[in-house]
Parts: structure tokens; sequence; C-alpha cells
């Protein structure tokens, strides 16, 4: 029996807010690799497929340097506008945001890759702007691939041990997403409780993963 569903539903909000933050920030960054040419285009790349490959301990510590209370970017947040994110929920979203990012763009990139050019250029022809051709082509067209990075996003946010224990922390009823609950099951015996969720985390990871492999089915 699960005594206290606080984790539960804090590891709903948390990947859902993540997942909607990595694709406003990541479906700009996929239309830039998938439509432009540039000078460090494939460093930029590397860079944003990093949470992929490293460490997820190492991804928190280079999190806490930037934003923790002795971080520049930390220190300015806290100093300017009253913002701390280590230890918060706040966190814990920064932290499954940078997790989960790389899964967004990759199938967001591989269907804006897949609309005909074509098409775009016979609109451009046609007098039409860059916003008009993406809102009116372009993401119509590959708007499964879009779909299915963010339901991806969600999902690998929904299962961020790593990087959210290092930057959020193990806080009960603050910070204690279900993944981290888990853990501190298993470790205090409570191995019932542990079933319990593994269950239900699995269950809906099963649905999620259906769901992606519904959409990418079609061509984008």
């Amino acid at each position: 029996m699960i005594q206290d569903w606080f984790p539960i539903w804090l590891t709903l909000r948390v990947a859902l807010a993540a997942a909607l933050v990595s694709a406003t920030l990541g479906l700009g960054l996929a239309w830039l690799l998938a439509k432009r040419r540039f000078p460090g285009r494939n460093l930029l790349d590397a860079l944003l497929m990093q949470p992929l490959v490293i460490p997820p301990t190492v991804l928190g510590y280079y999190l806490l340097v930037v934003f923790g209370r002795g971080g520049g970017l930390g220190r300015w947040l806290e100093e300017t506008w009253g913002v701390t994110l280590v230890f918060t929920p706040a966190g814990a979203v920064l932290a499954a945001t940078v997790a989960c990012l790389p899964l967004f763009i990759k199938p967001a990139r591989a269907a804006l890759e897949g609309v005909d050019g074509r098409l775009e250029d016979a609109a451009r022809l046609l007098g039409k702007g860059e916003p008009h051709v993406f809102l009116t082509i372009t993401l119509p067209l590959a708007w499964r691939g879009i779909l299915a990075g963010g339901v991806l996003a969600f999902a690998r946010a929904m299962g961020d041990f790593g990087v959210t224990l290092m930057v959020a922390g193990n806080i009960p009823g603050r910070t204690q997403t279900v993944s981290i609950a888990i853990y501190d099951a298993v470790q205090s015996g409570n191995l019932a409780g542990a079933h319990l969720l593994v269950a239900l985390m699995t269950g809906i990871a099963v649905a999620v993963l259906l769901l992606v492999n519904r959409l990418t089915a079609g061509r984008y």
C-alpha cells in the first residue's frame, strides 16, 4: 500500500513541466540543426547530446556549478530575482529538462529533416515568410515526430534519478520524486512499497512507449 502519494504527483508534474520546457527550447534547436548549415553546427549537436552519454552525476555536478548559490548564474538569479533552484521543485524541473532535452531534439530533428524542402521553397517563392512556412507546411508535416519527441521527453523526465538527486536533493514532501522514493524504500527495507511504486511507474512507462510507437508508425 502506498502511504504517501506525494512522490507520484511531484514526478508527474515535474515530468510534464520538463517536457513542455524541452519542447519549447528543443523545437527551435531541432529546426536550426535540421534546416540550417552554419559553423559549429556539429559541435552544437554534440553538446546537446551530452546528457545521453555522460554520467548523470557529472551532469548534475555541472548544473550545481552553474545554478548553485556559488555559481554565477545561480547567484545572479538569487540576488536579482530572489529565485533559488537548488534543492527545490524548480530544481527538479531544471534537472529533468536538461536530462530529457536530447530525447525531444532527436525525433523532432528527424521529422523536420523529413519534410520535403521543395514544398517549403514553393511557399517562399510565393512570398511567404519563414514563420508562415513553418506553421503551415513544416509543422503539419512533422507533427508526429515532434509529438513523439515530447512524449519521450516526458518519459525520460519521469524516470530521472541521478541528475534530480544532485540538483533537487531528496527532501520528503518537497523534492522526493518516485525514482528517489523507490531508492529510499529499498534502502529502508520497505520492499512492498518499492514493488508497488516500480509496478506503477513501469505501467506508465509502457503506456508512454506504446504511444510513441503508435505516433512513429506512420510517416512524419
